[in-house]
């Protein structure tokens, strides 16, 4: 009998040992966890907003169920057109852009052989990702302010062309936007980058020059294909909050113009004028809970998509 059993005594006491020389991690797991629940997972009852309309006398659970009603209005309005194509186009831009930029300067960086430099370097392209978006919609404003902004007064005035009232035109701030993301960001994103680079072994970069390999050809055959997986898993991380924006380039750095609206008006920035210009809470949620189930659908798709052609690379 005990010989029947000792197979599983002895599956349980390994079991049991294993969970002895572990749980001090599993304690220290306990305090982010019960963070994660309480910041992540109990707000997630207030989804219910999207569909009541919000009696503040009454309170969210006994207002009025209203169903679909609150979407009806965001698809009627044409409201929800035009955020969403905002916000998708803006992202898909900042996507390709961005990572192209900061896979350059992380190149760039990695042939910096002076250590001096290559620190020095990295400093100053972190600079812009760790400034708040009211500085930077103020440097912005130093440049396109329409009385004393530096190309109003200095370049076009040299070139006697006409000022540009930049706050009131819509049609360049496509353009200013996505220049400004990418100074913003791409500091942090070719970190990221050369953190993978410095990491390649050398030997690689010899085997190429040996076989004849120029500088192109190393960076087209041997750095490039290095970076895949990096880029992959940035890129997908990217793809799953497409229908996210940063407010505060869509929101501070346009000073909230109301004439440059069907430009830079996003999901992000009109939850928050629906809810605290507006003060319709149960539109502001529906926004919300719109652009929450398409990112994740977005994000499952995209990493499916991936686990077909490289398995590897996927996230989950």
């Amino acid at each position: 009998m005990d010989k029947v059993h000792s197979p599983t005594i002895r599956k349980k006491r390994l079991g049991r040992e294993k969970f002895l020389r572990y749980l001090p991690l599993y304690v220290m797991l306990i305090p982010g966890i019960v963070y994660l629940i309480i910041n992540n997972y109990l707000p997630m009852a207030g989804l219910v907003i999207a569909f009541k309309k919000v009696n503040y006398q009454l309170g969210i659970w006994k207002s009025p169920w209203v169903g679909l009603s609150n979407f009806k209005y965001l698809f009627s309005t044409g409201e929800a057109f035009v955020m969403t194509r905002n916000t998708i186009l803006y992202n898909l831009a900042f996507i390709i852009l961005g990572n192209s930029f900061a896979i350059l300067c992380a190149i760039a960086m990695d042939t910096i052989k002076q250590k001096f430099f290559q620190r020095f370097s990295q400093i100053v392209i972190l600079i812009p990702y760790l400034l708040s978006s009211v500085i930077v919609s103020y440097v912005v404003y130093a440049f396109l302010s329409p009385s004393s902004g530096f190309i109003n007064n200095t370049i076009l005035a040299k070139l006697n062309m006409e000022a540009i009232p930049w706050y009131s035109d819509p049609k360049p701030w496509p353009v200013i936007l996505i220049i400004v993301h990418i100074w913003m960001s791409f500091g942090y994103q070719s970190i990221l980058y050369y953190s993978t680079l410095i990491g390649i072994d050398k030997t690689y970069y010899e085997a190429a020059v040996v076989d004849g390999a120029g500088t192109w050809h190393q960076i087209i055959y041997v750095t490039l294909p290095m970076l895949k997986r990096t880029i992959i898993i940035l890129v997908l991380l990217a793809v799953g909050r497409i229908f996210f924006s940063d407010f505060g380039l869509f929101y501070q750095v346009p000073m909230h113009s109301g004439l440059l609206y069907d430009t830079t008006q996003t999901i992000d920035t009109y939850v928050y004028r629906a809810l605290l210009v507006s003060n319709d809470i149960g539109r502001s949620s529906a926004a919300g809970f719109l652009q929450s189930m398409l990112g994740f659908i977005c994000v499952v798709t995209a990493n499916k998509v991936v686990s077909k052609i490289d398995s590897e690379s996927a996230l989950f």
